[in-house]
């Protein structure tokens, strides 16, 4: 798991059972048809619906069709202030990548940090750390914006 799964983990919390996982049992799930949508031969289309309803146990057999849906929306800054409180450390986690990893209880070393920015597709210079971190901080408040986070606007700037 690379870093920013890392910090997707801390923040969404643990992953829900996935659709792939789910329907790797021994006994496969139910097939389900909605009769008021038309079944046809071209799948492609999330409006029909012959689906396997592969999703956690309390979701089987609901007649709703399986989709891939982003993470859940959490509100990123609501939850990196309460890991700051709860750290009992002074972190600016709204200006510095590494107080927001020590928040989060992560790995903020300089490896860990040319890690992520390789995660990020970062193209400039990883041995001046100093750009490299501000770049860092912005493109993990996009990332996370993008992944369902809501990140306050004058981080995403």
């Amino acid at each position: 798991m690379g870093i920013f799964s890392s910090i997707k983990e801390k923040l969404w919390g643990k992953k829900p059972e996935s659709v792939e996982t789910a329907s790797n049992t021994d006994t496969p799930p139910p097939i389900t048809i909605e009769a008021s949508k038309p079944v046809t031969a071209d799948m492609s289309s999330t409006a029909t619906t012959a689906s396997m309803n592969a999703g956690p146990a309390g979701a089987r057999g609901t007649g709703k069709p399986v989709t891939a849906t982003p993470a859940a929306a959490i509100d990123v800054a609501a939850i990196l202030d309460a890991a700051v409180k709860s750290s009992g450390q002074k972190l600016d986690w709204k200006h510095s990548i590494v107080d927001l990893m020590k928040a989060l209880d992560l790995d903020s070393s300089l490896s860990a940090r040319k890690e992520l920015a390789g995660e990020l597709n970062y193209t400039g210079d990883m041995s001046d750390s100093g750009k490299m971190n501000v770049w860092l901080h912005k493109a993990l408040m996009k990332a996370l914006a993008e992944n369902g986070g809501k990140v306050p606007a004058d981080l995403l700037d």
